[in-house]
């Protein structure tokens, strides 16, 4: 690598007179002499796998020797998954994809298999590479599969200084291949799927290896491997816990903010449980079902029959209409509620929203302003995205109850309980100490 900023494309070069049989049998960028410069005629567009695309494999037999294949693989394994969000109720994995030197790819299809824990056991003690791995680990853990070491190809590229992270992005700027990603918000559920989509699929594993092992390298050019092993260590912990069940989930309706009053929340709460009921009975994803500015709508105007209910914006469907007794039913309850049923407004655990802090605490508001200010500046001087650097809502905590004692060491072990990593912690603490040691004003 090169002093060059990180930003710059980086892509494979084809030897003057020579002409691959296959895009991928040109040089990575890793391997390219000199500074890496843009091929004149642009990144190589990259439509089949190497290999070609592989059947899906959907029988125990078959799942056994893709075992075999990729225990006796070396090197790292990339991994991926695709779910049917948007289509179906829940977040299960409809396909995972594999790819490992030696053993190929291979695309797994877990509806008629869905214990892969052989598999698992097989590449346990190699390095994974996921892209944007936490939105995988949760449907591989539902499969068995569970990383022990992992590369996240998104996440190094945060912290080397990408400002485009997306894999496509990201291959076309380190790699020079360009990716389709037009299958990317599909119906996985599908079956059969369509050739194309398999495709699809097996490219998304193709270069991955490739990926990590450029990132890996401006990682340790800019000094930063240290920390991108911190931060991968502590995925490989939260993707080993069980999923947070999150209290009151109806809260989260999107334009709720517009629902005032206690009746008009019971509301809500009636129609988001009745919807995600149906959601969870025909596994359907429950926006599907009905829509959250339905739900809204109907919360704030209350309809009392099927006319005045149908009226309403997001009601006019037809699989919609045929289910206007269940949400007249639903409205009905929450008419009906005593008082003391209604909903109450959660006490909140942490800070309030920073726009109300200047009314309600102004010294505290200063403090966050300050705090930011440091957050801010040393991820620019080390270019990172600043939540990179911190979670923003450990430096509210931090800024509405700072430690009694305001020194370093205090400051350090409060950041740790926010579950800040040591990086993080060695980067900003004196900066933010002093911050918060700053009189008003």
């Amino acid at each position: 690598m090169t002093d060059e900023s990180p930003l710059r494309r980086r892509t494979a070069q084809r030897p003057a007179g020579s002409e691959p049989h296959h895009p991928l049998e040109r040089p990575a960028a890793s391997e390219v002499a000199g500074a890496p410069t843009a091929p004149a005629d642009g990144p190589v567009p990259l439509t089949a796998p190497r290999d070609g695309t592989p059947a899906p494999v959907a029988t125990v037999d078959a799942l056994a020797e893709v075992v075999d294949r990729f225990a006796a693989g070396t090197g790292p394994v990339a991994v991926d998954a695709e779910r049917a969000s948007g289509y179906r109720y829940s977040q299960r994995a409809y396909l995972v994809q594999l790819r490992r030197a030696g053993a190929g790819t291979a695309l797994i299809d877990p509806l008629p298999l869905p214990d892969l824990a052989a598999l698992d056991a097989a590449i346990a003690d190699t390095e994974w590479v996921l892209h944007a791995a936490s939105q995988d680990l949760p449907c591989l853990a539902d499969l068995g599969l569970r990383p022990r070491r992992l590369f996240d190809t998104e996440l190094a590229a945060r912290l080397a200084g990408f400002e485009r992270v997306g894999l496509a992005a990201l291959t076309e700027a380190l790699l020079g291949f360009s990716l389709e990603k037009h299958h990317s918000a599909a119906d996985w559920s599908t079956r059969p799927l369509p050739e194309s989509w398999l495709t699809y699929a097996a490219l998304d594993v193709e270069l991955l290896t490739d990926l990590r092992d450029v990132l890996a390298t401006e990682l340790r050019r800019q000094g930063k491997w240290d920390w991108a092993a911190e931060e991968f260590a502590a995925l490989v912990t939260w993707g080993s816990q069980p999923p947070k069940v999150r209290a009151e989930p109806w809260r989260r309706t999107s334009g709720i903010h517009r629902v005032r009053g206690a009746r008009a929340q019971a509301r809500v709460r009636a129609l988001w449980y009745a919807r995600d009921e149906i959601a969870a009975r025909r596994d359907s994803a429950p926006g599907r079902v009905l829509p959250d500015a339905a739900i809204v709508a109907a919360a704030e105007l209350d309809p009392r029959d099927e006319r005045a209910l149908l009226a309403l914006s997001g009601f006019n469907g037809r699989s919609v209409r045929r289910l206007a007794r269940i949400w007249l039913d639903a409205l009905a309850t929450a008419r009906e509620l005593p008082d003391d049923a209604l909903p109450v407004t959660p006490v909140l655990d942490g800070p309030p929203p920073p726009h109300r802090w200047a009314e309600r605490d102004p010294v505290a508001a200063a403090r966050l302003a300050r705090c930011r200010e440091v957050v801010v500046r040393t991820a620019t001087a080390h270019t990172l995205p600043p939540e990179n650097l911190i979670a923003p809502d450990s430096i509210r905590r931090l800024a509405w109850t700072p430690p009694e004692d305001l020194d370093e060491e205090s400051v350090a072990a409060t950041l740790r309980g926010f579950g800040a990593r040591a990086w993080q912690v060695s980067l900003i603490v004196a900066e933010l100490t002093t911050a918060l040691r700053a009189p008003q004003g």
